[in-house]
């Protein structure tokens, strides 16, 4: 066994540790066995699948001020899923309003694309390079964070 889960105090996926620090944790009495291998034990511990954390740790690093997740390229390429002029796969991530021209890296103002669609509408806004956006960005309820990485550990 290569690795333990670690839940939060409210069964959301934290991150995966090593077996000898799920020891150490459980030693420490600040988690709980929520699941074991079947017939192995670490002295009075069964040997832990998945753990929880006994108090709730807030994961403040994981957002910015108001409560929304940080934006980030995956962020916003896992948000919208397909390029948001054609409709390709999302290879990059393209700002509505370009930086040239002022435009934060926001999740209103960020949105996946191709690269030949990022590259052809280039420093101008989609009206100017006569492209339609098919895709309203928004910003992601606080939980958008824990919900993508829950589905990339279940993929791992």
């Amino acid at each position: 066994m290569a690795d333990v889960l670690v839940l939060n105090a409210g069964y959301e996926p934290l991150h995966r540790v090593s077996v000898r620090h799920a020891i150490h944790m459980l030693v420490r009495e600040v988690a709980v066995v929520e699941e074991a291998v079947d017939g192995r034990s670490f002295g009075p511990f069964p040997l832990p699948r998945v753990l929880r954390l006994v108090r709730y740790v807030t994961m403040r690093w994981l957002y910015k001020s108001g409560g929304a997740p940080a934006c980030t390229k995956l962020g916003v390429k896992r948000r919208d899923g397909m390029c948001a002029y054609c409709g390709g796969p999302a290879e990059t991530v393209d700002h509505i309003l370009p930086r040239s021209r002022g435009g934060p890296s926001t999740w209103m103002n960020l949105v996946a694309a191709c690269y030949e669609c990022n590259s052809h509408k280039a420093d101008r806004t989609p009206a100017e390079a006569g492209m339609v956006l098919h895709l309203t960005p928004h910003v992601p309820r606080a939980d958008y964070a824990r919900a993508i990485r829950h589905r990339a550990a279940r993929a791992a």
